[in-house]
């Protein structure tokens, strides 16, 4: 597509009775998605917040960009009525009929409105409409509220063949030949997301660890900004930090059972993700402003945990008998807060573990995804917090591994009560990441036992509420830990 095409589609098509006439199709469809946030819930209704033509829906092939907003009903402890939705993108193909290999992208057959008539599906499933994304970041391209921009000195080449990654993810994913990879986010909330503000500082600051952002979309509407997506190199080869430790684990849980083990396994790429680490929160600080948080600072955080823990509690009965040992965790950070000890803040990557980490083919970690926790607003995630927070992530990340390996005795997947294939794995590990991590930050993360244990406990509980609701055979995983948390002095 050239980039006069491009440009010559400019006009909204904001219309109403394109909304009423995708809405019987849209209700069935988006609660079906991983990554839509309002599950269990019925979708009362949708309010468009933008429409835009990308392709026009009179060709053989149209491709609509849309910001449509889902309405819901509220939660009872939200209240009673409807509260305005999650605003989510939607990229959607328009085909008078879908070829079959497309047929999986179904969304549905239109039967009035401009459409009617016409079959509307997935459109990141088809490799035209991919290619007209990648066009338009190349080109920098404006068309209605959209804005795509790029780094100039990085070059995109308009030959790349894309696919979608199909694993489960909380957003959506194109690969552009190996080159490239254009994450779209899902659920949009204004203002610039960590996931490139954090990339591009990081990348000004020289950090090599985490790949720089060629290219990213965005929405101008109301005067706020909204960050759509991000394209960034794609490290060719690389295997992420869950997959591979979960490999080392396989191979040390046989050896094991043969009665031998090479006594090194994971421990080095362990080591060397810690110093990964510590290199980015070393270049964090020095870009972005750090504070320092004292008494009143501490006490907010402190009340935070302590609130999360009640309603874990009261979600799951299992917990409630180790309550009061958990407590004592932040009992234990209030009572050094108010003798006067202080902690630095800093942004942080904010969502830490083995899964957002890639091992390229040359021993080289990268951190990715940026975004931070889902669940938790704009404002929090771009909050300064102290790097104590995200090493909690990957020290639990570590334990969960451990029990994770496919058939091992007492694994989630395997039933029964958590035994590790190899019992010190999961300690060698998390001590291995502490040492790297001290190498390049001058200081261990064990010597602040109090905000760390406080961390891996709220960590854990949170831990512990998610498998109750999503995955009841994990729920002994992170239940051990809190055994082990409840009983620390």
């Amino acid at each position: 597509m050239s980039e006069a095409a491009i440009h010559s589609v400019t006009a909204p098509v904001a219309r109403p009775e394109l909304l009423a006439s995708l809405d019987p199709l849209l209700r069935e469809w988006l609660p079906r998605q991983r990554w839509f946030a309002g599950k269990g819930r019925p979708v009362t209704g949708f309010s468009l917040v933008t429409a835009n033509e990308l392709l026009p829906s009179t060709a053989q092939l149209g491709l609509l960009h849309l910001l449509v907003r889902a309405h819901q009903p509220l939660t009872p402890a939200q209240g009673a009525g409807t509260q305005p939705g999650d605003c989510y993108q939607l990229l959607i193909g328009v085909r008078e009929a879908l070829p079959p290999h497309l047929a999986p992208a179904l969304i549905g057959h239109v039967e009035e409105g401009p459409l009617a008539g016409h079959t509307v599906y997935e459109a990141l499933h088809d490799p035209r409409p991919a290619d007209v994304l990648l066009e338009a970041l190349r080109t920098r391209a404006r068309v209605g509220e959209l804005r795509f921009e790029r780094d100039r000195r990085q070059e995109i080449r308009g030959d790349l063949i894309p696919r979608l990654i199909t694993a489960e993810q909380s957003n959506s994913s194109l690969v552009f030949g190996d080159t490239f990879i254009l994450k779209l986010l899902r659920r949009i909330v204004p203002g610039v997301n960590p996931d490139l503000e954090l990339p591009l500082t990081l990348a000004r600051e020289g950090c090599p660890r985490v790949p720089a952002p060629t290219a990213w979309m965005a929405a101008d509407l109301d005067g706020e900004t909204y960050t759509l997506g991000v394209l960034q190199p794609y490290v060719q080869g690389a295997v992420d930090g869950w997959e591979l430790a979960l490999s080392e684990l396989a191979k040390e849980s046989e050896l094991a059972n043969d009665g031998c083990r090479d006594g090194e396994g994971f421990t080095g790429e362990a080591r060397a993700l810690g110093r990964a680490t510590a290199e980015v929160h070393t270049a964090l600080a020095r870009a972005l402003p750090t504070v320092t948080l004292g008494h009143v600072q501490m006490e907010l955080l402190v009340d935070g945990m302590t609130e999360r823990l009640a309603t874990a509690a009261q979600a799951v009965p299992a917990l409630r008998p180790y309550a009061a040992g958990l407590r004592t965790a932040f009992e234990a950070l209030a009572d050094l807060a108010s003798e006067g000890r202080t902690w630095t803040a800093q942004r942080i990557h904010g969502d830490l573990h083995l899964g957002q980490c890639l091992r390229a083919p040359s021993g080289e970690w990268s951190l990715i995804d940026f975004e931070g926790e889902p669940s938790k607003s704009l404002a929090e995630r771009r909050m300064p917090q102290p790097p104590l927070r995200d090493i909690a992530g990957m020290l639990r990340s570590f334990d969960y591994a451990a029990h994770a390996v496919p058939g091992a005795l007492g694994s989630p997947r395997a039933g029964g009560t958590p035994v590790p294939a190899v019992p010190d794995w999961a300690d060698i590990c998390r001590a291995a990441y502490c040492a790297g991590y001290a190498e390049v930050a001058g200081r261990d993360p064990r010597a602040d036992p109090v905000l760390l244990r406080a961390y891996e406990t709220d960590k854990a509980i949170y831990e512990v509420l998610y498998e109750a609701r999503h995955r009841p055979d994990w729920l002994p995983v992170p239940m051990a830990a809190i055994r082990r948390l409840a009983a620390s002095p």
